[in-house]
């Protein structure tokens, strides 16, 4: 099953925000929504998609396993408290959040029991994503959701996850709003006579990868749909490359892992 492009965020959202959020994004277009055990949202993720009158069938929906429940007689069990929450049988897709040996077998149970339809990681570098590999076989780690940003390339773990036909999800493509303030961006965005989130995440969908920008704003999560039809030249692509410096914002102690 192939990812979608394009999805909305729920990252710190929860209650009334989440909900307005989710309605507001699949009321204006949006098909894949993403969440998380650990967001405290699912049940409002669920509530928006009940009330927009949206097929669930027509819907991608992701979620991300917390660490607290990666041991085998967890997984399932959590995995199953998340689809009532989200009022539905099955999730798309299933992601491990964050790194912890021995996971992988928990998952690949979730999807042989039809509750995920595929599974992949988040928040793992280039020697995780092989154990990952390894330890459910080769093709059934969908993506690699990771934090990307013209600020933080990833041009090492991005270029190995296409080796391996991995699709690559990039979370905080505008790195908390601090790109919406650059001036390069700001100059290829006027030349588009586009917004700079526009060009951020018109650059991220221009190298494959997939997005999920979150907005409260039902004209924000409109306008960044609209990256989806903004072209990029060579010239743009080139300069957006030179943006690249590091800068990561989601590094949590203890589970974060040497990054690449």
């Amino acid at each position: 099953m192939s990812i979608p492009s394009f999805g909305v965020g729920t990252f710190r959202l929860t209650g009334r925000t989440a909900v307005d959020s989710v309605r507001n994004a699949l009321a204006v277009g949006y098909r894949a929504v993403d969440t998380a055990q650990i967001y405290g949202n699912e049940a409002d993720v669920g509530r928006a998609i009940a009330e927009s009158g949206v097929p669930r069938s027509e819907l991608f929906l992701t979620t991300k396993i917390w660490t607290d429940h990666y041991a085998r007689a967890k997984l399932v069990p959590s995995l199953r408290e998340s689809l009532d929450k989200l009022r539905t049988d099955h999730v798309d897709l299933t992601l491990i959040h964050w790194p912890a040996p021995g996971n992988g077998e928990a998952l690949a149970e979730a999807k042989a029991l039809g509750l995920t339809r595929s599974i992949g990681v988040s928040n793992f570098n280039i020697a995780l994503t092989r154990q990952a590999v390894a330890a459910v076989g080769p093709g059934e780690i969908a993506t690699n959701q990771i934090e990307l940003s013209p600020y933080l390339q990833g041009r090492a773990l991005t270029a190995f996850l296409r080796e391996q036909g991995i699709a690559v999800t990039s979370y905080m493509t505008l790195a908390y709003g601090k790109v919406l303030k650059d001036p390069v961006l700001a100059r290829i965005a006027d030349k588009h006579r586009a917004t700079v989130a526009q060009v951020a995440l018109a650059w991220a969908l221009q190298l494959g990868h997939a997005v999920i920008p979150s907005s409260t704003k039902r004209e924000n999560l409109a306008s960044n749909l609209l990256a989806r039809d903004l072209a990029l030249d060579a010239d743009d692509m080139a300069l957006i490359a030179t943006l690249d410096r590091n800068g990561r914002e989601v590094d949590p102690p203890g589970l974060a892992p040497a990054w690449d």
